[in-house]
């Protein structure tokens, strides 16, 4: 009896271990974004998603070649953003505003932003765990 008791202890206590590894790497900046591969976009606000866990700022982005691409770009959780002055009215679909954040490792039209930039040069920190995030961004040289 005692020995299934100190089995079962173990087997729930590697259970528990093992359902924290997918909570720490969703977290993880390293294993979704690329620090060598900084974005500076220029773009159109289409959608704000201020949604748990990471707020969602959506916005059309024009290429040297004029077709338009809508990248998502993950902030930090919303009452961060909220904190910093980020809301729906300050930021309403429409604005052009300037994103430094990363690319996701996918390569697809996503990343990470570390600033907002108004137009009128206002900067507002995203919330995220990026390098930069104190608003002095210094990627790594290539």
């Amino acid at each position: 009896m005692r020995m299934t008791v100190k089995l079962l202890g173990v087997i729930a206590a590697l259970g528990l271990l093992l359902a924290a590894v997918p909570a720490v790497a969703h977290h993880s900046f390293a294993a979704a974004f690329d620090e060598n591969h900084p974005i500076n976009l220029q773009g159109t606000v289409t959608k704000v998603e201020l949604v748990n866990p990471h707020a969602w700022i959506w916005l059309d982005v024009k290429g040297q070649d004029g077709t338009v691409t809508n990248w998502g770009i993950e902030g930090g959780p919303p009452t961060n953003l909220l904190r910093n002055g980020i809301t729906k009215t300050s930021l309403p679909i429409g604005t052009e505003i300037k994103l430094f954040g990363y690319q996701a490792k996918s390569g697809e039209p996503k990343g990470v932003g570390v600033f907002v930039e108004y137009l009128d040069g206002r900067k507002v920190f995203m919330g995220g765990s990026a390098p930069g995030a104190d608003g002095n961004p210094t990627p790594k040289s290539n």
